[in-house]
């Protein structure tokens, strides 16, 4: 008799593992893509439209700067620089060691005589369109939102620029709304 109810809590054993163990491995695995491969992020303000609409949901890509930075139209994810409990979501517009003049809402990139081209920004910009003129530090950048008429930006923060370590990805697809659902250019 005793042999049998060995039996019987080995096969209640099993049973049991035969369901928490899948539940584990999924919950494992969830943490392991969500604290090293992906990153999930919204944007409640327009500061992004019409690349990224308000109340937009997006995954970026943990791995995307692990060899190197940010190119110049990459919307990254960031911790804000004056509020790092906040993430924020921009477009890098100048690159380390770059200088960045805004004049007359157009952007000149070291001196350029040619403005740089922007074809997703919303509209014609005419707030807060300069003289602004950026010396961008080693190993940080310089971002700003594609609606610059109403884009919380590094025109505006105390700590002007986002030092690479505190980027954390690059924004890659629009996940929610379904109606928005998209890669991000």
């Amino acid at each position: 008799m005793e042999k049998q109810d060995c039996g019987t809590a080995e096969k209640i054993v099993r049973e049991i593992l035969s369901w928490v163990l899948p539940f584990l491995f999924a919950l494992i695995v969830t943490l392991g893509l969500k604290n090293y491969i992906i990153i999930n992020a919204d944007v409640p303000t327009g500061s992004m439209e019409n690349t990224i609409m308000p109340g937009d949901r997006l995954i970026g890509n943990r791995l995307a700067y692990i060899k190197e930075g940010p190119e110049r139209g990459d919307i990254i994810i960031f911790k804000y620089p004056d509020n790092e409990e906040e993430l924020y979501v921009k477009r890098v517009i100048g690159l380390p060691g770059e200088t960045v003049d805004i004049r007359d809402g157009e952007i000149y990139i070291n001196s350029a005589e040619q403005p740089l081209e922007e074809k997703y920004l919303k509209e014609i910009w005419t707030v807060a369109t300069g003289d602004y003129h950026f010396e961008v530090p080693e190993d940080a950048y310089l971002v700003l939102g594609d609606n610059r008429n109403d884009s919380w930006d590094a025109r505006y923060w105390t700590n002007t620029y986002v030092y690479r370590d505190k980027i954390l990805g690059e924004a890659v697809v629009v996940y929610w709304p379904f109606q928005n659902i998209g890669k991000l250019k």
